[in-house]
Parts: C-alpha cells; structure tokens; sequence
C-alpha cells in the first residue's frame, strides 16, 4: 500500500521568523514528521501550496483537486490550515476510488506543544481504514465535512450542531 501526502501549507508548516517578529511558511513538516515516526510502508510528498488557508482561493483548491486527478494513488493525506480545511475538503468531494483525510495543526509542528505529529499519525492510519470518501482528522476525532464547524474559541473542531 501506498499514501500519497499533499501538503498546501497553513499552520502545521509553519515557522517563526524572530528577527520578523512573524511567520511564515516553511517546507513541508510532513517530511520530518514522517521520518521521525519510522514509518514502515511506501509515502510520497508532494508540496502543493505554501499558504496560510486564510489566502487560499478556489483556483488553489482545484489546484488540489487536480493533484489528486493525476496520481493513481487510493489513499491521500492533506495537511492544510485549519481555517478553511472543511472549505477544502467539501470541495473535494466526488473523487471516486479514493479515501482522502485532511488534517492540520492548531501550533506548528516545529513547536514543542504542537498536535501535528498525532493528527498526521492519525489521518495516515485513517486513510488506510476508511471506505473511499473525503474525511478530516482534527482532535483525535473523525469527521464529515458536511457536519463539521472549527471553533476558534475552543480550538477544536465540531460537529455542526
């Protein structure tokens, strides 16, 4: 079996510049994070965007789209900002023969109390386990985009009520 790995960016890739007081994007932490975890089957990355997902556009999600269209590979992972992951992913939807999760981070990886390593430990196992379709992987939880809202004062992500 093979993942293919997408990664578009946000705050997961994310680094802080000191001398600019601010962040910006780096490479993809998926790189790093995948080696660290000794991981014992076949994966590509493959950099998509370097964006925050507050800049992202419906040119960049087909950009995405057309990512997928072209690989043969079943199973994607897509790390992406979490402000508009669910955008992202209900764009998505209607790729047949594929089991896509998008995940993110709330701090980058590159942080010592970062949740990226368990969330792209855990979109990698789900898109393994998971029938075709498009899924997000926040919080330790698995959810559909159609019912999924991030709540920005808990810093989670929910089911819509």
């Amino acid at each position: 079996m093979q993942i293919k790995i997408l990664t578009a960016g946000g705050t997961i890739d994310k680094v802080y510049f000191d001398a600019l007081s601010e962040y910006s994007i780096g490479d993809p932490a998926a790189t790093d994070l995948m080696a660290q975890a000794g991981v014992g089957y076949e994966y590509r990355i493959e950099s998509v965007l370097r964006k925050d997902s507050l800049e992202m556009d419906d040119q960049d999600r087909q950009k995405l789209r057309a990512a997928i269209e072209a690989d043969d590979c079943r199973h994607i992972v897509i790390t992406h900002g979490t402000d508009t992951l669910v955008q992202t992913a209900m764009s998505l939807q209607g790729l047949s023969g594929r089991t896509i999760v998008l995940t993110g981070a709330m701090q980058p990886a590159r942080f010592r109390d970062t949740d990226a390593h368990f969330n792209l430990g855990g979109a990698v196992a789900l898109s393994q386990a998971m029938p075709e379709g498009v899924y997000i992987y926040m919080n330790g939880r698995v959810f559909h985009p159609e019912n999924t809202v991030k709540n920005r004062a808990a810093g989670q992500f929910q089911e819509r009520d």
